[in-house]
């Protein structure tokens, strides 16, 4: 992006902590058996009108403590939206559309301008 925002401290921490977010949940849901509730696996080949092969093992679900992880993340990163999504900053932004895609893809500090408000 060529264009600078002075995106103020807080909504900056916000985008940080939401990427860090999805990549913690995103790293527990592949770590997840596939199925929440305890289910049997199957195996389909490719025959009587599928496309293509798939199989899965059984799934033991989830525990109550693999449960509370998902549903703390979730509750996190949904905080971490509406606080980025409600921010007072977007009504200042003549292209907030703009803007968001900016914040967005701020990796470093030096990325973007930055204000204490």
């Amino acid at each position: 992006m060529t264009e600078k925002f002075d995106f103020p401290r807080d909504l900056l921490d916000a985008q940080a902590q939401l990427r860090t977010v999805r990549s913690e949940l995103s790293a527990l849901y592949k770590r997840l058996p596939w199925s929440v509730e305890p289910l049997p696996g199957w195996t389909h080949v490719k025959e009587g009108g599928r496309s293509y092969e798939s199989k899965r093992p059984d799934s033991p679900g989830w525990t109550d403590e693999e449960k509370q992880q998902v549903s703390d993340l979730r509750a996190r990163q949904m905080q971490l939206v509406t606080h980025i999504f409600a921010h007072d900053f977007w009504a200042t932004c003549q292209d907030p559309v703009t803007a968001r895609t900016a914040l967005k893809h701020v990796d470093a500090p030096s990325d973007v301008s930055v204000s204490d408000g």
